[in-house]
This record gives C-alpha cells, structure tokens and sequence, in this order.
C-alpha cells in the first residue's frame, strides 16, 4: 500500500497538530486532585467533534468518561482506541525546567504534563485520523474511543462504565494509550500489563502528639506501630506474606519467557540511568533474570511514609498517627480484591486490627496472546517508519484497566505510541520527541488502513 499522500500530510502539518497538543496540555487534569477534569473532557469532546464524531461525556461517579465514535468505510471493521485525559501531579515542581501546563518546544522536544502520558497519544491518534480523512474522505473502518479521566488513580469508575455501555463499546481490535521505542531506536509492541491494588494504610494512638520525655515509655508510638505492621508483610527475603498471595499466579509461557529473554539485558543501562548500586538479592545471585522477575514477579512497594515532625533540627515527640502509602503489583490471574481481603485479614491475625486500611485503587493484570493476527500485523507495519518491525515485550511492569477490556469485550489489545526512554513520563519535566511524535503518527495510519482490509 502507498502512504505517500498520508505521510506528505503528516509531516506538512505537523506544527499544526503540535499546537493542538498545547492548548490540550495547557488545560490541568490532575486526577489525584481533582483537578481540570470536567474542563478537560469538554475540551476532548470538540476535538473529537471537529473530527466528525458523535460524542458522549458518559457521567461517572468521578471524571466524565469521553466516548466517541464514527463510521468508516468498511462497516463490519471497528477499531477501538483506549486513551486517558488525566494525567500526574506535577510535584515537586521546582524540579521543572518550564512550567507544567506552559508546554514548551525546544530543541526538537515538547515539554509539558501530559506531553506523552496521555494527552501526546490522544492527539497523536486525531492526527493520523486528519491525514486519512483529508487523501480519502472517509475513515477506512468505524472507529470508537474511551478516554478516560481516572487512569491514575486505577480507573475507578471504569468498570461501571464498560458495564452500562458494552454494546456501544463493541470491537474487532483495541489499540491501547501507549508505545513507543527502546534505546536502541527499536519500536517495541508491549502485550500485557500487570494488575496493581494501591491503598494507604494509616494508624491514630492518640489524640495529639506527646512529649517523649513525659510518654515515651508508657505511651504507644504511631511510627513504630505502622512500622511494624508493615515490616510484618514483607520479609527480608522479599517473599509476601499474606497467606495465598501466591496462589493463583499464571506463569510465563515459554513463548512469554523467550521473547523477554530477546531483549536486551537491562542491568548496566538501569544502574546508569537509576545510580542503583546493586539490585535485590534474588537478582544479584543469579537465582532470577532481571527482565523476567521485573515483569512477573509480583511486588509489594512501600511509596511513602508519613509520620510525626521531620522539618530541620529536632522536635522530642511521640507521633499520635502515620501512614503510609502501599502499593502491590500483581501477575495475572491474581485477584486484586481477594488479596485486598487477605491482607485485612491477615493484619488482624497479626494483632494489627487497628491499622486502617483504605483503598485507593485495584485492577487485575492481563495480557493479549503473542500470535493474534492483528497481534502480528501491527508488529510487522512499522519497517517502512522506523527500519524495524517490532520487538514484542509479553508484559510489562506498569499497570492499567487492560483487563476490564480483555474480559468484557474478549479483542486483541496492542500498543503503539510516541514515546521514548527519556520522556521522564510521571516526572518532571515530561517531554516529547517531535521525530517520534511524527513517526507514532504515521504508524497509526498504518494500523487503520491495514486493519480495515483484512477479513
């Protein structure tokens, strides 16, 4: 097939559709906030209007979900595209070399929250769809989106909205929010994510903070109460200790195990990268592969820890409450809310029933099977753009609502998009290469085309 006519628009119009990923990026949508999002999703819906669209800014119980969609061509061919509007807190903010939501271009790269994760994809995606509909008139097949506003914080009112809307939402195929390429300049098709269950747990022994010297033998100390019961679910070997954590877990296929053991072993470039003097211990020894264990060996991370003062010099007290942020990285098929229940139960076994628990989010891990034939067309349309086909990842480490598309709509989900090792996604300064962004878009044309015609 010929995409001449398509890339010459690509690359013609390019400063257009970057100014367009401004204004979006320029509009706060900080989920964990609350903040932007309602603006946000009435922004995206006269994007996607402009483009044609029928639009829904589905009501959540949270952030409007965006649905949209359009007939193409082909009307027995529906692409489905899952994106998200929100994005991550900014802090800390003196990290940032330009403000935020100011987007800035310089030296080839589009600074910004968002630029890339998620509103560089969203845009990415309306770009390719002007370059097909200015040569042909038309979209190839019918396309829907759901762009979501709660991602972040693991899509809490997603569920809900697949549920009431699961006829509308029906498709042969789903590309997901993200992609991009390896260090090496090499586009990578990443197949399954993990699940995750974020939650913070939290302890009050008194009704203020007390002078150690009067209470620090007699009185109970929130610090090491919240200590403790954290200490108690992890051992020092790093195994779990919550009773059937590991019981459900699907393993890697050894198809699985031999695409990790494909990609390039990451040891030296992540101790660059991270200045990590040496990893765990199961690593170290050689007991686990590090590209293995960093995707399906399941985790359980402390985030934060918050208790009493912490300012310069030094205040004598005995804290009266802590918390702390945990997280739990999960391996397909374990079930987020069974261990969610495990856990509770196991801290009141462990003499830990004063310890609060309050969820902030839980999502299953999944992943799509290596030989689909969409799978595989993807796979094989980027070696006009970029040189190579892609290198195909069975899962990564990260997390997202791919399982509630996976069990409800049964489709092959893959991933392409414009992102890169240096993009500093979820840090600050946030940024973009305008090359790739160009590259991400033509691929995208091609997975539209290539789709509509195959039977």
């Amino acid at each position: 097939m010929n995409y001449q006519a398509y890339d010459q628009y690509i690359e013609k119009h390019t400063s257009e559709s970057i100014v367009e990923l401004t204004r979006f990026c320029a509009q706060p949508s900080v989920s964990a906030k609350g903040e932007g999002l309602e603006e946000c999703a009435v922004l995206l819906g006269e994007m996607l209007q402009k483009r044609g669209f029928q639009v829904e800014l589905a009501k959540t119980k949270g952030a409007p979900v965006v649905f949209a969609e359009r007939k193409g061509k082909n009307s027995a061919k529906t692409l489905l595209f899952y994106n998200h509007y929100d994005v991550q807190p900014v802090e800390p903010l003196e990290l940032w070399h330009t403000p935020p939501f100011t987007p800035t271009l310089k030296s080839g790269k589009l600074y910004g929250r968002g630029v890339d994760d998620d509103k560089g994809n969203i845009v990415s995606r309306l770009f390719a769809l002007d370059a097909i509909l200015k040569a042909d008139g038309q979209l190839p097949c019918n396309v829907k989106f759901i762009i979501e506003g709660e991602e972040e914080i693991s899509s809490p009112n997603l569920p809900e909205f697949i549920k009431t809307h699961l006829d509308r939402i029906q498709a042969d195929a789903c590309v997901w929010e993200c992609g991009g390429i390896d260090e090496n300049g090499v586009p990578i098709q990443y197949l399954g994510m993990r699940g995750i269950i974020y939650l913070q747990l939290s302890v009050k022994t008194a009704n203020r903070d007390i002078h150690s010297g009067l209470g620090g033998s007699i009185f109970p100390n929130a610090a090491w109460r919240l200590t403790w019961a954290l200490a108690s679910i992890k051992d020092k070997d790093e195994r779990i200790q919550i009773p059937g954590f590991y019981d459900d877990i699907l393993a890697p296929s050894e198809e699985d195990l031999v695409y990790l053991m494909q990609q390039p072993e990451p040891r030296a470039r992540y101790q660059q990268l991270f200045a990590v003097p040496n990893f765990l211990h199961y690593i170290e020894s050689g007991a686990e592969d590090l590209r293995i264990a960093g995707v399906f060996r399941p985790t359980c991370t402390i985030d934060g820890i918050t208790s009493g003062y912490q300012g310069p010099g030094s205040k004598t007290i005995i804290p009266a409450e802590a918390s702390a942020k945990l997280e739990f990285r999960l391996v397909p098929d374990q079930d987020p809310h069974k261990i969610i229940k495990s856990l509770r139960n196991y801290l009141d076994e462990q003499g830990f029933s004063d310890i609060q628990m309050e969820i902030l989010g839980a999502e299953k891990g999944a992943k799509t099977d290596i030989n689909h034939p969409f799978v595989q067309q993807v796979v094989q349309s980027t070696k006009e753009i970029y040189g190579h086909a892609m290198q195909i990842v069975p899962m990564i480490g990260g997390s997202g609502p791919n399982a509630l598309i996976l069990d409800a709509l049964k489709l092959p989900i893959v991933t392409s998009g414009i992102g890169y090792e240096g993009a500093q996604v979820h840090s600050p300064n946030e940024n973009i290469l305008v090359d790739l962004y160009i590259k991400g878009t033509k691929h995208i044309v091609r997975i539209l085309k290539e789709f509509s015609e195959t039977k």
